[in-house]
Formats: structure tokens, C-alpha cells, sequence
């Protein structure tokens, strides 16, 4: 189980958040603790004023709201009687037993979760500290929740770390009814919250793994200018199908200005997953001394990475992307070296330059006893791209012996 937890300034975001989610049939509220009623029948704002009345006893505290998801294995079939227990036994741990809570069940994914709206003010007028509560207390409940119910350890290696995002099937997506906002809108917020990317053309890049897509308009039209941007659904041939839907529309507001300021900030957050990456491309290109665009995209998707190819309408290739599926990063091939951009791919993936540039090894081998001046050695490996690219380009020509400099004659007068 994956235990994660937001800390918020607004309950009602929480709770128009998950009962959105509720109104278009990917969630089902499970559990109310606290509530007096039947909550079945209460609306939204009966349960926002639930929460509203503990928040004011202590308006000084401005943040003070929880939204908790718990996450589990995707093999694991989990009942709602057992998903309620998990909800109420977390929430005992944690310190948080005798406040009022909503467990939603949530089917919007891949893997099975739930979420867990509360807020830190007691009854009393006491605030519940929320210092440090992901490490101190959510982790150590976490691990003890897993033994008690018999669930698959977060670290261990059945745990797989599928995403969490289903892709759209265009086939099957209704125009103009609420499944297909809500089905880009779980793309869209999906691909926001885990993914960090630094640039439109890096968002859409992974956008489109899930086959949608976010268009600004041409640079001449008013939307461009005014920086609107419009989600819409790909075809399995990558075209834009039915009716765009404005980015302002959607309730977590995937806009622009919006955008901007998380492609600031995760330039830092991507960097200490670069190295990484950089590293397992590399596995997969010295595997090879030539190699063609769909085994390279093939070998690169098999640990956990896409690589996306920007072609002009001939067909040439001139720009990379790689998706990392694993640390949940984007980075354009020119931002991991040269040796990960559009030039060195194409040389790399079928380029006549390099059929005649590098010789098979039994070749190589044959040259290099037959000289046995030469520079390079027989048995030291060299970085295929580094060769290509003239890093460490190796001399094949033979050494000149050194040869005795012949003393000039001096002239008599």
C-alpha cells in the first residue's frame, strides 16, 4: 500500500474534487464518519458546512484540510467491508479517529484506491499537528496496515509501479456526453500531478502516450495570442478527433498560465532523475553498432521509456523526447547531451554514413593485427556514440616512425 497526503487551505476543494468524481460514476462515497443522518442523502454543501463549523472554531489556522489516498497493488481485489476497515484503522494511527471523515472508493484508474477527506481542527478548538505527518505517522501506520490486512508491501518487488493512468480509447468515447471530459480530465490531472515536464511540447508528450492532446492554435489565431489552450482526444494515428474542450472548463484547471509555473519548478525536480536515464539509454544504445527506429523504440519502451521522434512532413527527423515512466520525468534529447538529440539518433538508427563509417568487428579486428602501430587497442571498448560524434574519434591510420631530422648544410660565402 502507497499512502499519500496533501495539505490544503480549502475542505470544499477537497470534497467538490471527489464529488465531482462521484456525479460522473468513477466514485463511490463508502464510508462517513462523524455525520449525523444519512449521508446518503445530504448534498455537497450539508457536508462542506460539517467541516466548516470545526474550521471556524479556529480561523487562525489557515491550513487545515487533508486529502489522504491510499493505494494498493494492482492485483489486489479489495471489498469496500475491507477497503472501510484500511480507511478506519489508518485514520486511528494517525490521530485523526475521532474526526470527522468521508472515504471515498475511486475507479478512475488502473490500480485500486481511495481517498480520505478531513480536516485538523477538534472539536475543542484544538488543531490536530500536521508537522512532519507523512513520515512520523502515515508511513509507520502504512507498514503496519499491510500486516494486519495481509496486503503486498509497497517495497517489495511484487509491488509493481504500473501508472496509474488509463489511456483513452477513442473507439469507444461518446462526443458531447460527460464520459469523455471525464476521461481526459483523468489524463490531464493524472499526467500534472506525477509527471515533470518543463515545456508544452514536453507535456504533450506525454499527453499523447494516453492519446490526448493539448493545442494552443496557430500563432496567428486570437486563442494563441491570448494564451488559451484546448484538450482534445488522438486517434491510434495521433489525429485530433471531436470537439475541443477548453482548458478553463475542466476543474483542475490545466490552463496555461497555469502550466507555465509548473514547467519552473520542475526544472529542479527532474534533475536528480537525469543521470538515470541518461544510463539506461545508453544501455540500450551500446548494446548496438546500428539499429532501426522501431527496435530502438521497441528496447527503449521494454525498461520503461518513450521515446518520441519529431518529424517534419517529409519524414525527417529533428527533434527527441524521452518519456521516463519510472521517475515519472520528461527531458528533450539536447538536455541529456548531444549524444540524445535528433543528429545523433539519425546516425545512429540507419544513417548510409555510418554502414560505411563502421566496419564489422571481425573487419576491425582483421585491421587492427595487421597494425600494429596503431593508436587504437584491439581490446578497449569505445562509446559507439562518442565515436560518432567525434568525442573520442579513434585514429585507424598507422604511426610514423620517428625519423632522424637531417642536418641542414650550412652555406659557405
Amino acid at each position: 500500500m502507497v499512502a499519500k497526503i496533501k495539505i490544503g487551505k480549502s475542505i470544499r476543494g477537497i470534497l467538490h474534487y471527489n464529488e465531482n468524481k462521484v456525479s460522473e460514476g468513477s466514485a463511490s462515497l463508502i464510508l462517513a464518519c462523524g455525520f449525523a443522518g444519512d449521508v446518503e442523502k445530504m448534498n455537497i454543501q450539508h457536508k462542506i458546512t460539517r467541516f466548516q463549523h470545526l474550521t471556524e472554531l479556529k480561523p487562525s489556522v489557515k491550513t487545515n484540510a487533508l486529502h489522504i489516498s491510499l493505494n494498493f497493488e494492482a492485483s489486489e481485489n479489495i471489498e469496500n467491508a475491507k477497503l472501510q476497515q484500511i480507511a478506519i484503522r489508518y485514520m486511528d494511527l494517525i490521530g485523526f479517529d475521532e474526526q470527522p471523515f468521508l472515504v471515498y472508493r475511486h475507479n478512475d484508474v488502473a490500480h485500486q484506491h481511495i481517498h480520505i477527506a478531513t480536516t485538523s481542527i477538534q472539536r475543542d478548538g484544538k488543531s490536530i499537528s500536521l508537522h512532519n505527518i507523512g513520515r512520523e505517522l502515515s508511513e509507520p501506520a502504512r507498514k503496519q496496515i499491510e500486516k494486519e490486512f495481509n496486503l503486498i508491501v509497497a517495497e517489495s518487488k511484487k509491488f509493481k509501479p504500473i501508472s496509474a493512468i488509463k489511456p483513452v480509447d477513442p473507439e469507444v468515447v461518446n462526443y458531447g456526453h460527460v464520459p469523455t471530459k471525464r476521461v481526459i480530465s483523468n489524463v490531464i490531472t493524472g499526467v500534472m500531478e506525477t509527471y515533470k515536464f518543463t515545456s508544452l511540447a514536453e507535456f504533450n508528450a506525454v499527453l499523447k502516450q494516453f492519446n490526448v492532446y493539448a493545442n494552443r492554435g496557430g500563432e496567428d489565431t486570437e486563442m494563441f495570442k491570448t494564451k488559451g489552450l484546448q484538450y482534445s482526444i488522438l486517434d491510434k494515428k495521433g489525429n485530433q478527433i471531436g470537439v475541443p474542450i477548453k482548458a478553463s472548463s475542466f476543474y483542475s484547471k490545466p490552463i496555461l498560465r497555469r502550466l507555465e509555473k509548473k514547467f519552473i519548478q520542475n526544472h529542479e525536480k527532474r534533475k536528480p532523475y537525469r543521470q538515470d536515464l541518461v544510463l539506461r539509454i545508453d544501455k540500450v544504445l551500446n548494446k548496438y553498432t546500428s539499429i532501426s527506429e522501431a527496435t530502438l523504440v521497441q528496447e527503449l519502451n521494454r525498461i520503461g521509456i518513450n521515446l518520441v521522434l519529431r518529424k517534419n512532413a517529409e519524414g525527417f527527423r529533428y527533434g527527441t523526447t524521452f518519456v521516463d515512466h519510472i521517475h515519472k520525468t520528461v527531458f528533450n534529447g539536447s538536455d541529456l547531451g548531444k549524444s540524445y538529440s535528433a543528429k545523433a539518433i539519425n546516425v545512429v538508427i540507419g544513417n548510409d554514413q555510418l554502414k560505411t563509417y563502421l566496419k564489422p568487428a571481425s573487419q576491425q579486428r582483421t585491421y587492427l593485427k595487421g597494425n600494429t602501430n596503431s593508436h587504437l587497442e584491439p581490446n578497449k571498448p569505445t562509446n559507439f556514440l562518442d565515436t560518432l560524434l567525434g568525442k573520442s574519434q579513434p585514429d585507424f591510420a598507422p604511426t610514423v616512425g620517428n625519423r632522424k631530422k637531417r642536418k641542414r648544410k650550412g652555406i659557405t660565402r
